[in-house]
């Protein structure tokens, strides 16, 4: 028998075995078969690791272990089943992938290239299981020195707790740090800061002549947005009435060290630009790497007749995954500054002579914008409202709110009281329109195929509430909950989330911004064929800029 083989035992393998089959089970975003191997081989490893842990505690316990022909006809017992549940799983694969495929409007999959996809998860397993040795065999080495100074017990768990430690103490330092210091350096290398930025634009435009923006630390995100979105010419051949340009402040990263100072700049940029003389004024957070979705900001520019600004300041250059685990407060910090500072100024102006002021944020900067409308928002000069595009999982104002729902309304779809404060929208769901509304609207657009609102930690050991209530149009009714499995699943998912395509997923799409910008800011004159005229633009082209990033 070789090395790796002595290390093969047949209870953690018949349950690797299950875990790998339950993963080919459809969550909320289409997987491909690398993808799927990978997921696979990853959980294989960990169900495997499980099935060893039980092992061991069942010898520490010194619990009679079969022996001889009981052994070989358990072994039977336990694979054979294991490995049907896994046959089973292989054959319903294409089936479930293309019942979330279809419900997401794209082409079915004629295969799923199983043996390519078998072949990638016994290579993740493998790999994995060579690293598991390798660790065994370093704690074996610890403990078996410590031995000569502690009793075997206390020698175990010291030498267990070293080996962690080292493990921890490189991974974090020496493959961590750098991977992290890779990735933030790509980012900004690709926000074309200062020597690589592109010439400034001539007009009044942010970073251009007489701003208060440097144009060369504005990024690529900053210098899309401020020169992108309809002008004056594209609004009026729309509504068929005279329009104003659009005002669109950004202020970059680079533009200064601290959140205060540039939400300084944002502000004063802002006056100078005219902001605060429009009807309506909107706070804006970006994603993590800065960009500003055109399907959310173009259509209420066009609802309102360019009689509009919107102010953003960026936070960080990376993708808003890495930003939401490794710069969470630089987001939720420079929120605060931005709105603190905007509000502050709006509320010493004259009441009937300051704009309708909104927030707005879409994933992060959904996240971020919310922590930073704090009280202020509810207590004496509030704002008008807000509408915050695909909440992540973490934000404890959306969880509350959430919470508070009616108990017979959806989980995904939730309603709260008369919605004279929330509502909620959909891809399936409008906001309700601008009537029957409080002093302030708040709407949430979220999917239920986003597996960024909707992941849940605990759902390593229960499901999702979400999973236990009918699923929506988009999310596959042949999802199952397995314990563990279902946890990666789900990461796996918010990975993929930004791949499925526009209108699912985290894929948020123009049309679906129109309605719910339509009932938080209740543009005058506004018709129910004017919001049909105006998703018929974002779904016939780019003219809108309602593509996705």
């Amino acid at each position: 028998m070789t090395a790796p083989v002595r290390h093969l035992y047949i209870l953690p393998l018949a349950l690797g075995l299950v875990f790998f089959g339950a993963s080919l089970t459809p969550t909320l975003i289409p997987r491909g078969w690398v993808v799927q191997g990978t997921l696979g081989g990853l959980v294989m490893a960990l169900g495997y690791l499980i099935g060893r842990a039980v092992l061991s505690l069942w010898r520490l316990l010194q619990l009679p272990e079969a022996r001889g022909r009981t052994r070989v006809v358990l072994g039977v017992a336990i694979m054979v089943p294991a490995a049907i549940i896994l046959l089973l799983c292989l054959l319903n694969t294409q089936g479930w992938q293309n019942g979330i495929r279809l419900r997401m409007e794209m082409p079915p999959l004629r295969t799923t290239h199983t043996v390519r996809m078998l072949l990638v998860a016994l290579a993740v397993f493998a790999v994995l299981f060579a690293i598991g040795i390798a660790l065994q065999w370093l704690f074996d080495r610890v403990r078996f020195r410590l031995y000569r100074y502690l009793p075997a017990r206390a020698a175990n768990v010291a030498g267990f707790v070293l080996t962690a430690l080292l493990i921890v103490t490189v991974t974090r330092d020496g493959v961590l740090d750098r991977a992290i210091a890779g990735l933030d350096a790509s980012y900004t290398t690709a926000q074309a800061l200062f020597d690589t930025a592109p010439p400034a634009p001539d007009g009044i435009v942010t970073g251009g002549a007489g701003s208060l923006v440097d144009w060369d630390a504005l990024g690529q995100p900053g210098r899309d947005y401020v020169t992108s979105g309809p002008g004056a010419d594209d609004i009026a051949a729309f509504t068929g009435r005279d329009a104003m340009r659009p005002i669109r402040v950004y202020v970059g990263l680079a533009q200064a060290e601290g959140a205060e100072d540039r939400a300084e700049t944002a502000l004063a940029e802002l006056r100078r630009q005219g902001g605060f003389d429009r009807e309506v004024l909107i706070v804006a957070l970006p994603t993590g790497t800065g960009w500003l979705d055109p399907g959310a900001v173009d259509p209420v520019e066009y609802m309102h007749g360019g009689d509009i600004a919107t102010v953003a300041v960026q936070y960080s250059y990376l993708q808003s995954p890495l930003a939401l685990i490794l710069e969470t407060r630089a987001g939720l910090d420079q929120a605060e500054a931005l709105i603190g500072a905007i509000h502050r100024y709006w509320r010493g102006l004259p009441e009937e002579m300051r704009p309708r002021l909104y927030i707005h944020g879409l994933s992060l900067g959904a996240w971020s914008s919310m922590s930073g409308t704090g009280l202020f928002a509810l207590l004496d000069d509030p704002i008008d409202g807000a509408l915050w595009a695909g909440p992540p999982f973490p934000s404890s104002k959306w969880q509350g709110i959430t919470a508070s729902r009616d108990p017979d309304s959806p989980y995904v779809a939730p309603v709260l009281g008369d919605g004279r404060l929330v509502r909620f929208a959909s891809n399936h769901r409008g906001a309700g329109g601008p009537a029957g509304w409080g002093d302030m609207r708040l709407v949430y657009l979220q999917y239920p195929s986003d597996p960024i609102v909707f992941y849940e930690p605990a759902s390593l050991f229960r499901p999702p509430v979400w999973m236990t209530e009918p699923p929506a149009p988009d999310v596959s009714p042949q999802m199952r909950f397995m314990p563990v499995v279902t946890q990666f699943q789900l990461a796996v998912d918010m990975a993929l989330a930004t791949t499925a395509p526009a209108g699912y997923g985290h894929s948020y799409f123009g049309r679906d911004y129109v309605g719910p910008w339509v009932a938080v800011t209740a543009p005058d004159d506004w018709t129910d064929a004017d919001t049909s005229r105006l998703v018929a633009h974002c779904d016939s082209g780019f003219q809108l800029g309602c593509d996705r990033e």
